[in-house]
């Protein structure tokens, strides 16, 4: 495996461990407290985790099988670079709230109160899936966005979208612990 494979795998685990920790000993109530209407529970912040995460399976597998290759666009795209540093920006913990792009990763509001485990379990399949493509040039891999297919970026930026995304909702959903009013136990 390659360093930079090994070092994402340690950021996932990381993370894995911090939700583990910090949601692990909750409550179905408490998982699903909103601090407000418009506001997301800690359940919502790791169902939406997974729901983003999982639109990139298809392409994951692509890679594993091998068969997998940039599109004319992927390659050609004058964007790519621009779309990638945007999106690290965008998703990066203390940038500016932002909306889903798509309603397939707006969780619902009453979620199992299994949903840490299966956050938990979900990560570590991220981890396989990411195992198995380990042999992937990160900067000639070009992928597009699922949710805005004028949006390509390379897979090392998709990375680090991908842990920069859940580092922040991670913090979200800790924050909603120390909400005003979030139940005791």
């Amino acid at each position: 495996m390659s360093e930079k494979l090994n070092n994402l795998i340690l950021d996932l685990n990381t993370i894995t461990d911090d939700a583990r920790d910090a949601f692990g000993n909750l409550t179905g109530d408490q998982l699903n407290w909103k601090p407000s209407e418009k506001g997301w529970s800690v359940a919502q912040c790791l169902n939406h985790l997974i729901l983003t995460n999982e639109q990139f399976y298809p392409e994951m597998d692509k890679l594993a099988s091998g068969t997998r290759k940039n599109s004319f666009f992927e390659n050609y795209s004058p964007f790519t670079g621009f779309f990638g540093r945007f999106l690290i920006k965008a998703v990066t913990e203390g940038s500016k709230p932002a909306s889903a792009p798509s309603k397939k990763i707006v969780p619902p509001s009453d979620l199992p109160a299994d949903i840490v485990d299966r956050y938990c379990a979900h990560q570590e399949e991220m981890i396989e899936k990411l195992k198995l493509t380990g042999g992937t040039d990160w900067e000639k891999t070009i992928v597009t966005s699922p949710f805005m297919p004028i949006m390509t970026y390379s897979l090392a930026d998709a990375n680090k979208v991908l842990v920069e995304h859940s580092k922040r909702h991670i913090n979200q959903a800790k924050r909603v612990t120390q909400a005003d009013g979030f139940p005791t136990a």
